[in-house]
């Protein structure tokens, strides 16, 4: 692939990076056209401007995101298995990237009202979360009105462990929500 072909690909991939170690306000247009390896102009052709950057980059991994967990939701193992899996990933995925938390609430905690479309995407996809754990609970829920409790409180124990994790630069919240969220499970399939 020639540098032209995959310009789009090296400035969503750079900034990235960038914005998920420096912060969306830390990083500026023409840092990234720097590290990218682009023209001023290759830069404006892709992305008009870098919140339609962000809310591509954005995109680009919540459709990553949804894939891994519906792939986690129609797989054949027991529920509880499907929650020990989904907070191993998560343990990987912070240990992997420095223990700098989830991407979307550092953006979200650093936008503002003019944000308007990096915000909603962040909603979309926060929302997206606590769906799947929603679904998750239907698999051993009794009750539609039980399943969206408990899936609740799952992502609730997911985005509490995701955050002190970041906070204290440990692992150890996360496991704690895991054995919180798996005993969930299993009480609720055991009553």
């Amino acid at each position: 692939m020639t540098k032209k072909s995959n310009a789009r690909e090296r400035i969503l991939e750079t900034a990235g990076r960038l914005f998920h170690e420096n912060g969306y306000c830390g990083v500026g247009v023409n840092q990234i056209i720097e590290e990218a390896d682009t023209a001023k102009a290759t830069f404006y052709q892709h992305f008009p401007s870098k919140m339609e950057l962000c809310v591509t980059w954005l995109d680009v991994m919540h459709e990553a995101s949804e894939e891994a967990r519906a792939d986690l939701l129609a797989s054949e193992v027991d529920p509880a298995e499907k929650i020990d899996q989904y907070f191993t990933d998560l343990e990987r995925f912070l240990e992997e990237r420095q223990f700098r938390g989830c991407p979307f609430t550092n953006t979200s905690s650093i936008t503002d009202a003019c944000c308007d479309s990096i915000r909603k995407k962040i909603e979309e996809h926060k929302i997206s979360i606590r769906d799947f754990f929603r679904d998750l609970a239907r698999q051993f829920a009794p009750s539609e009105s039980r399943a969206k409790e408990i899936g609740d409180e799952l992502f609730l124990l997911y985005s509490g462990a995701t955050m002190e994790a970041q906070n204290l630069r440990a692992i150890w919240p996360v496991r704690a929500a895991r054995r919180a969220a798996r005993e969930r499970c299993v009480n609720e399939q055991n009553k």
